[in-house]
């Protein structure tokens, strides 16, 4: 049992699909029974840990948990001011939001200077106000902020944001981001070598379902006097495959672009003279 790798993620909220579909595409079989907290992988010696979001940094930093999927301003909230043994290990590209300073709208903010400021992200917070040279005070609060202002608790909030809708729903407006943020994936830095050699396998097959996200495998046909040409519109390609055609004139291009594929590519790379594109989706990519 001491070999089998852990993984944490978030055992309900926005994080929770995305993460376990990120976790299947990786080849790693699990099922979960109700509200049962663990889940063990019927093909592989790992273990999957349903906890709070806000736990998921310390038990990974404790050895708890061996990796971990959390957003960003988890693991930078709660690691701020404190020693970890926390390594992040990649960039997962969903659940992206922003951390923001907001004020109700008819507030005319000019400073933050002696401003009372509620956020679940305190230490965060503070740290921007030292960085910044701003003198405010911060209200840890745990849900509803976006009424503290209303109510008197706070003259501004710092609250996470994605759409928007929130804050506009509560006559809020967005003044200033200060973290950027998406869900990462992340590592115990002291890892056994056994526990090591699984977590090596896990990441890259992560890594290989994250870069086939916006990855596409893009097929046409062109006259072979435009290859280069047409070559330099594909986005990321490192070097497409040139397939000559029964008509010697021409050539299908294959090609593998790790960069997304937009109408306008597709028109530029039409108005250059190429024929039957085909833009189909990844599904893993193995570097």
């Amino acid at each position: 049992m001491n070999n089998r790798l852990t993984i944490a993620i978030q055992k309900k909220g926005r994080l929770f699909d995305q993460s376990t579909d990120l976790i299947k595409k990786s080849g790693i079989n699990f099922s979960t029974k109700g509200d049962n907290l663990l889940a063990k992988s019927n093909n592989l010696p790992i273990d999957i840990l349903f906890v709070r979001s806000d736990d998921i940094p310390s038990l990974v930093s404790n050895g708890d948990a061996d990796l971990a999927i959390v957003g960003e301003n988890v693991l930078i909230e709660k690691s701020l001011f404190k020693r970890t043994y926390i390594e992040k290990i990649i960039d997962l590209g969903f659940s992206k939001c922003r951390l923001s300073f907001a004020a109700p709208k008819n507030n005319k903010i000019k400073s933050f200077n002696n401003m009372k400021i509620a956020t679940s992200y305190p230490n965060t917070v503070k740290k921007y106000l030292k960085d910044n040279n701003i003198n405010a005070s911060v209200t840890n609060i745990h849900g509803s902020v976006e009424l503290t202002p209303y109510i008197g608790m706070s003259d501004i909030i710092c609250d996470l944001v994605s759409s928007g809708a929130t804050l506009e729903a509560n006559n809020l407006k967005e003044i200033e981001v200060i973290l950027q943020s998406q869900a990462v994936l992340i590592k115990n830095k002291n890892l056994n070598n056994e526990k090591e050699k699984i977590a090596d396998k896990v990441i890259s097959r992560m890594q290989g379902v994250v870069n086939a996200i916006e990855s596409k495998y893009v097929m046409l046909n062109v006259d072979a006097s435009k290859v280069k040409d047409i070559c330099k519109l594909l986005p990321g390609s490192e070097s497409p495959t040139i397939i000559p055609l029964e008509d010697s004139k021409k050539v299908a291009i294959h090609a593998l672009c790790q960069e997304p594929i937009f109408w306008e590519t597709m028109e530029k790379l039409k108005a250059k003279g190429a024929s039957s594109i085909l833009v189909m989706p990844v599904e893993k990519i193995l570097n």
